[in-house]
């Protein structure tokens, strides 16, 4: 029987994300995006070696760090350039739950000229997130018209 080289229970790209207290992100997603668990290893009361989270059609994969193999968190690194954008039924709801469950805000939710109202947090583990909810269909001509008006081009 021939294996698929992309399973069909996994999207194209999924992120990993590396954090110092895994059990605890894991939790704060639960709580933010209404993420679940798809499978977990490690020691029951050890550090996370590998999760899986489902949040809507994606996936996240996370872990522990282990310095020793060089898998560090973005803490360790001293921040990150890197953000992830989640699409969500109500911006403003889900902005206001990871604040209130320890996220910084970085950006606050408002309506942007290409279609979304979106905003961004830095979760309590070093990683950036930026939530959207898809406002309004706008034709690529008038992003553009509107891009140029904003920066005065």
């Amino acid at each position: 029987m021939a294996v698929n080289a992309i399973p069909d229970t996994y999207p194209r790209l999924t992120p990993y994300l590396c954090v110092d207290g895994a059990r605890e992100a894991i939790a704060f997603y639960s709580e933010v995006f209404g993420a679940t668990e798809r499978m977990r290893m490690g020691p029951p009361d050890g550090p996370v070696g590998h999760a899986e989270l489902q949040i809507g059609d994606g996936v996240i994969m996370i872990s522990d760090e282990w310095p020793e193999a060089g898998v560090v968190g973005p803490k360790t690194l001293g921040g990150t350039p890197v953000s992830v954008n989640v699409y969500v039924e109500d911006v403003d709801a889900t902005f206001t739950t990871a604040i209130a469950a320890g996220a910084t805000e970085l950006h606050p939710v408002e309506d942007k000229f290409w279609g979304d109202r979106t905003g961004q947090f830095l979760d309590p583990f070093g990683h950036k997130w930026s939530v959207a909810t898809h406002i309004e269909d706008v034709p690529l001509e008038e992003i553009d018209r509107r891009a140029k008006q904003m920066f005065g081009a």
